[in-house]
Formats: structure tokens, sequence, C-alpha cells
């Protein structure tokens, strides 16, 4: 076990902790039997109390249960954003005995056909801003749609983004939300165990398509239970929910790990930096985890000065190391160190947080509770001593169980290391002589676009359907707002010469979520390839870095 960092645990806390052997739909359960009256969430001023919550998620799960055919073990598709019906479909699921598969909303089409045939989901919870991009999948049986505006009070003062203001649509493939709510239907008992599925978040790699990554309850409960306690969270705190929860990151910081402690949430359906600011100040938010270009926003709001920001005690967040420079400037407006963490879809967020009252600057932190992490050589697999760059792996609660449908991926992805299972992380880093851990590089092929994880062989894929296009080998360059972004080389074919790059970056924007459609396409006469044919995208990526 490594630990060194021992001597700089936070104060008062165990050095281990012990977990709940139950499910994540208990958490809520026992919060709302607690303080039914509690407001839950805040969603744009409108509020919505722990009992509320619950009735709404017992209700929707009996639906899911006795209307949709939804039994123990299916998956249910999450297509939605930050929201009350993010959060009621996702604890509803889980009452459900299924398992959430959440998606981003800024996938299209042809990237959602894969999560749903991969999945074999049959069921899926829908928001009516992105209905027309699923309505075309065959597979789906049950397609229930929410309508955000059903949860805003039409009074609300605040700068709601117009697909939330939206009035409710009708749509003859789909059921509506509030149909399934009012039905009030009473599920059958909970017959989901600590060991079962409990949450699949998508992550890929370098072969292109999308992996799921298995989580039972146990690991959900790994980081749900321990998350806010280390940041120092306290009875009656009120969380910022603006990262987007389906991806782990914001799935536990925004919305888990408050709900366990019974905390009100916050949420942002979109990021707005002036409507982040109203509501830290009405809504007296006392703990925010962001992400770097989230912040960079934040404090270049000329109108920030206006804002009662007094109430926040804890801010941190991860993604991509906070600049130093933009660390100082945090600290003199906010008055709080921003403390930052490292984690992974596959460990269900945290592996590592620094501990608040010793946090360093562009540091992953310490391993987290029951969190043991080494640095091993990549090619002896021998553990590295101190300030030695190697491959991190991991081991504790938080571990997915492996990737669904794919075996020989999920026994990749670990090595057997001093007699014990760890995780491959695929990072490179090093732990200086006082145990915290650095993030230098990855081994994985990955674009980081404002905390967005864009894998380039999944682009590289929907881009050879272009018809114009013969070759393509897409890497990432430095973006001075979104860290990076993604830079398509193309080689056209003969026949199609008189392609332009904005042709292809207006193909790619109809096709593809936002964060990965190239910003940029430069045509080349060829791609350097290996003797068996395969692209050598390392150099071209190690030559873009050098100009």
């Amino acid at each position: 076990m490594f630990t060194r960092h021992f001597a700089h645990w936070p104060p008062g806390k165990p050095r281990t902790l012990e977990l709940p052997r139950d499910t994540v739909y208990r958490n809520l359960e026992a919060v709302a039997a607690r303080e039914p009256e509690r407001a839950a969430i805040d969603y744009y001023g409108s509020r919505l109390s722990y009992a509320q919550l619950k009735r709404q998620v017992d209700a929707l799960a009996a639906f899911l249960q006795q209307r949709c055919a939804v039994a123990k073990g299916d998956r249910v598709l999450l297509y939605l954003q930050n929201s009350p019906q993010f959060v009621i479909g996702f604890y509803a699921v889980l009452r459900a005995d299924a398992v959430v598969v959440p998606v981003n909303p800024m996938n299209r089409t042809e990237e959602l056909r894969h999560y749903v045939e991969d999945s074999d989901a049959a069921v899926a919870i829908v928001g009516q801003d992105v209905f027309r991009h699923i309505e075309p999948i065959a597979g789906l049986k049950h397609l229930l749609v929410a309508t955000y505006s059903d949860y805003v009070a039409a009074s609300a003062d605040l700068p709601v983004p117009e697909f939330v203001r939206a009035p409710r649509e009708r749509f003859e493939a789909g059921i509506p939300w509030e149909a399934a709510i009012a039905a009030d239907l009473s599920p059958g008992p909970q017959l989901a165990g600590p060991e079962d599925l409990a949450v699949m978040p998508y992550t890929s790699g370098t072969t292109g398509k999308p992996k799921g990554c298995m989580h039972t309850h146990s690991s959900v409960q790994a980081t749900t239970v321990p998350y806010l306690q280390w940041r120092g969270a306290s009875d009656g705190s009120v969380v910022l929910a603006a990262l987007p929860m389906f991806h782990v990151t914001g799935m536990q910081t925004g919305m888990n790990a408050p709900i366990h402690l019974g905390a009100t949430l916050v949420i942002l359906s979109r990021w707005d930096r002036d409507c982040a600011a109203l509501q830290i100040e009405r809504a007296k938010v006392t703990n925010w985890s962001a992400i770097t270009t989230m912040m960079v926003d934040f404090l270049s709001n000329p109108n920030l000065a206006r804002y009662d920001l007094s109430s926040l005690q804890v801010l941190g967040g991860g993604g991509a190391a906070m600049p130093e420079a933009l660390a100082r400037k945090l600290e003199e407006v906010i008055g709080l160190p921003f403390v930052e963490g490292y984690g992974l879809s596959e460990t269900m967020a945290p592996t590592h947080i620094n501990p608040p009252h010793r946090s360093k600057r562009q540091c992953g932190g310490i391993p987290f509770y029951n969190t043991d992490a080494r640095v091993i050589d990549l090619e002896s697999s021998h553990e590295l001593p101190p300030n030695q760059v190697g491959e991190i792996i991991v081991r504790g609660p938080q571990l997915f169980r492996g990737y669904w449908k794919q075996p020989e991926a999920s026994a990749q992805a670990f090595i057997e290391h001093d007699g014990e299972r760890f995780f491959r992380t695929g990072d490179l880093g090093y732990y200086d002589e006082e145990g915290y851990f650095f993030i230098t590089d990855r081994l994985k092929r990955m674009i980081n676009c404002a905390g967005y994880k864009v894998w380039p062989a999944e682009v590289e894929a929907m881009l050879y359907a272009h018809p114009a296009i013969q070759e393509a080998c897409v890497i990432g360059v430095r973006d001075a707002y979104r860290g990076e972004t993604v830079k398509a080389l193309v080689v056209l074919r003969k026949e199609r010469a008189d392609a332009s790059p904005e042709d292809i970056i207006g193909w790619a924007r109809e096709r593809m979520a936002a964060f990965k459609v190239p910003r940029v396409v430069e045509f080349v006469e060829s791609l350097p390839k290996t003797a068996t044919g395969k692209i050598l995208w390392r150099e071209l990526q190690e030559k873009e870095n050098r100009e």
C-alpha cells in the first residue's frame, strides 16, 4: 500500500472509510425520510423538496417497470441536459433495478446509434430539445420525453436558456414525462443489490468506438459517500451543479454526493457565468466543482464585482490542470484555493484529490480514501521511486468491473502488481517526495477540449463517411480558451479535389457533438505510415506540438 502521503492527510479524517453495503437509491430514500422538507433541487429559482423528489422518482420507476417492461439489469439511456428530470430519471432507473446509460446531449443520431445498439437499450429518457436526434434509431421501444419548463416557474427572473423555457411539445413516438409521473404507480420491492450494475458511462480509446464502463452500486458509492466529506462539506451545504451530469465528475460532485449528504443541488442546464453568479448569491451556494474553462469565463465577467460570492466555502475540480496565474486570481477574487483532483470514467471520478488544507497547484493530489496508487516503468512494469515519470496505476473500491461486452479490452485494462489487481490509467505522471501525484502526459490517444474528452479514432471513423475524404488523421492543437481543440489532416479523393475545409467542418457539425467537430481542417498530399500501413498519428501530433 502506498502510504507516503499519509503525513499530509486532512486533519481529523480517517485513513480509510467504511462504505455502505446498499444501493445508490437508498441514499435518496434515507434523506427523504430524515428531512423530507429540505430543498433537494433549486432549478432557476424553482424548488423541489426531498419528499417531492423521492415521490416522483418512485412514480417514474414504477412506470418504467409496469408500462415500459424495464426489468432488473436492463439498460436505460438518459439523454438529457442537467435538469430535475435528469436527477429523477437517474434515481428512477436505479429504483427500477436497471442500469443508467448516461449520454452526452450534444451527441447526434449516428453517435447515439452506437450507444443504443451496444448497450441493447430498449428504453430512453430524452429531453424534447434533442428528441429529433434519437427518434430515427431503431430498437428503442419506449421514449419518455421531458420538457424542462415543467420545472421552472414562469416568473423566473434568472437568465434561463431558451430551450429550458420552451413550452411542451407533443411527439407521436414519445411518452410525455408528465403522463408517466401522473400515473402515480408504485414500484415493486427493490431487487438490485450492491454488486449489481448501476451506471454504465461510455468512454473511448484508440479503437474509436466508445466502450461502456460497468459500475456497480458499490463502485458508485465508493466516490459518492466520501467525496463531500473530504472536501469539507457540512450539513446544510448548497452545491452548484453546473458540470454536465452525464459525465462522472458532474454526476458525482453535482448529484450523487450532494444527495447522499442531503445538500441542495442548484442546477444549471447550460453554463452561464451571470446565472452562476446570481445563483451563488441567491441560493447561498457553499460548494462548487468546476473545470478550468468555466473559471476562466467566470473571472473574465466584467460584472463579477456586483455579485455577493461570500457564501462559497469550497472550490475545486479537475479535468485539466489549473494554470498558476488563474489559480492566483481565483484566490484574490473569491478568497478560496482551487483544490484539484484526478479521476477517470473507469474510476467513477476521483482516485486522487488534494488535501483541502495543503493543496498543490497543477497537481492531481494524493490517493483518495481506500485508494492505492503507484507509478510503473512503461517497459519493465517495475515500480518507480519519486520524481520518475511512468504510468499511473490505481486500485480501490471505485474501480469499474470492466468494459461492457469487451472481455479483451477489459483484460488489457488491468495489471497484476505487488500481488494486487491494478487499473492501468493510461496516464503518465510521477509522485513527489511527499506523495503528491502529478499528471504529465497520456499514453491513450485523447484530446481534452475544455474538459470534454475527444477520442481521435472516433472522429476519424466518422470523417471517413464524407465522400471527399480518402484518409484522415485527427490530432489536438493548442487553444487559448479550450486548452486543446480538434484538427483534422485530410487527404482528399482526386475526384473531389474541389472540396473546402469549410465544407468538411460544416458536414461534421451536422453529424457530431460540437466539441468533436474539427475546428481546423488541413489538406495534405499524404499521411505518414508504418510499413504495415498504420498512420503515424503520434509523429503528426509531435510535429504540431513543436510548431
